[in-house]
């Protein structure tokens, strides 16, 4: 004999994602947010975040590109 029961779960969904930086908020279904940047981890022993701090920021790429676009590396091709 199978035994069955219907069974409720909760799920999460993105409603949105708001830049850190700049403040704009962008939908589930924007393709904006698949270029979202998400920094997250802890400050190690004598980090200037704090030792143990867990840190956070969700940056859009545009906000990200006008903090760091003139000193990154890029490259077209990773393969070489």
């Amino acid at each position: 004999m199978i035994r069955q029961r219907k069974v409720t779960k909760q799920v999460n969904e993105i409603e949105s994602v708001v830049c850190d930086r700049c403040g704009k908020e962008y939908g589930p279904n924007d393709f904006e947010t698949e270029e979202f940047h998400h920094i997250r981890f802890t400050g190690g022993y004598e980090s200037v975040f704090g030792d143990g701090v867990w840190v956070e920021c969700d940056l859009c790429q545009h906000c990200l590109h006008e903090m760091i676009g003139d000193i990154c590396r890029k490259q077209e091709d990773r393969a070489g």
